[in-house]
C-alpha cells in the first residue's frame, strides 16, 4: 500500500484553511448583509478573493506534492514546502483584509509562487534529469 504522509497532512491542512476562508466569507456576507455575490462591497470582495485565490493554487500544490512523494519518497523538503504553503495561505487570507496585517497578502502570494515554482521545477527535474 502506498503511504503518502506529506500529501495527506498538507491536504488536511489545506482543507482546514479552506474551511477557515469559507467561514470568513460567510462572516463578511453576514456583517455587510450580502446574501449572493459580493454586493459591490469591498470587504466581501476581499474575503471572496482570498478564498478564490486559495482554491486556484491548492490543487496544483497538492497534485505536485502527491506526485513527488509517490515518485521520490517522503522527505524533509516536501514537508517544508507544504508547511510554507499552508502558512503562506493563512498570511494571505489575513492580509487580504488590509490594515496592519496587509503585508500578509504579499507574504502569502510570494510563498505560494515560490512553492509552486519549486515543486514544478523539482517535478521537471525528476522527469528530465535522467534523460540529460
Amino acid at each position: 500500500m502506498l503511504s503518502l504522509p506529506v500529501t495527506l497532512t498538507i491536504a488536511a491542512g489545506a482543507a482546514f484553511v479552506n474551511i477557515w476562508l469559507m467561514i470568513r466569507c460567510g462572516q463578511a456576507r453576514t456583517k455587510e448583509s450580502v446574501s449572493i455575490g459580493d454586493g459591490g462591497n469591498e470587504f466581501v470582495i476581499r474575503r471572496m478573493r482570498a478564498h478564490a485565490n486559495f482554491v486556484e493554487s491548492a490543487p496544483f500544490i497538492l497534485i505536485l506534492i502527491a506526485a513527488l512523494e509517490a515518485t521520490s519518497g517522503t522527505n524533509n523538503w516536501l514537508w517544508g514546502l507544504g508547511l510554507v504553503y499552508i502558512i503562506g495561505r493563512f498570511a494571505h487570507g489575513l492580509g487580504m483584509d488590509g490594515g496592519p496585517l496587509g503585508k500578509g497578502r504579499m507574504v502569502g502570494t510570494l510563498t505560494t509562487m515560490i512553492t509552486l515554482l519549486g515543486l514544478a521545477g523539482w517535478a521537471l527535474w525528476n522527469v528530465y534529469a535522467a534523460v540529460l
